[in-house]
């Protein structure tokens, strides 16, 4: 069987496995739903502008995709590693011709398909909820992939190293909780302390946040990079991130267990 072909049975493998899983498909598209709900709909812009959510609602789409980018590969992917550890299933997987980065890019496939349905169910509650005008950029597209990319790979990282399933999902909360909140998501850099600024940077999901902002939201001004446009400069930062994470991901699951 040649690599695509098993990449490919493993992706429609791990699909059903998913779907199979009531809970699972019921939360990854009712957690961000709540917070549409909550922050978008029931939390009003702050009439004096000081506080939290004083921007228009456009700003803060990249937050809500942020939620289902980051928190949906860093729980499943490493829940599934978890799993598979406990499991002994990486002893069989290495019986086999699949290579572990085949398997990553079969999960890294799915949760891409999840997170993209998710991501169009996103944009639309956010339109008809907070009537945000957004510019509906081809950018989008990548931006999302790329992000789940990223993410699967520290996810399949903490599925390596943590001891259990409930290890892992307690990791994956305890950095994208975080992360969530402290990447130019829903809180600006004029927020926060000017010291912890320079760490903003740090954070993977501060690119994508930065990125999908000045493809989708005209209200703000997004600094360039090296001159270069901000929607195609942190494409590229977060690029080279996802390939960096993707690749550590890959040689962090174990070979056997």
């Amino acid at each position: 069987m040649s690599r695509m072909g098993r990449v490919g049975a493993e992706t429609s493998a791990g699909w059903r496995s998913f779907v199979r899983r009531r809970t699972a498909v019921f939360f990854t598209f009712f957690f961000p739903v709540i917070l549409i709900v909550i922050f978008g709909a029931l939390i009003r812009t702050d009439p004096t502008g000081e506080g939290l959510f004083t921007e228009p609602a456009a700003y803060y789409v990249p937050g809500y995709l942020a939620v289902v980018v980051l928190f949906t590969p860093l729980s499943r992917m490493g829940s599934e590693v978890a799993r598979h550890r406990e499991g002994s299933r990486f002893e069989k997987l290495a019986t086999t011709p699949l290579t572990r980065g085949e398997w990553l890019l079969a999960q890294t496939a799915v949760n891409a398909a999840i997170i993209g349905l998710a991501s169009l169910l996103i944009l639309g509650l956010v339109i008809l909820l907070t009537g945000a005008q957004i510019a509906f950029s081809p950018l989008l597209i990548p931006y999302i992939l790329i992000g789940v990319i990223c993410f699967c790979g520290v996810g399949a990282m903490l599925g390596s190293y943590t001891d259990s399933q409930d290890g892992a999902v307690a990791a994956s909360n305890a950095i994208g909780l975080p992360l969530l909140f402290l990447s130019e998501t829903f809180i600006s850099l004029s927020q926060l302390p000017a010291w912890f600024g320079p760490l903003v940077n740090l954070s993977p999901l501060t690119y994508f946040a930065r990125g999908v902002r000045a493809a989708t939201y005209t209200g703000t001004e997004v600094p360039a990079v090296a001159g270069i446009d901000p929607a195609l400069a942190n494409l590229g930062i977060l690029t080279a991130l996802a390939v960096v994470a993707f690749a550590l991901g890959a040689r962090s699951i174990p070979r056997t267990d």
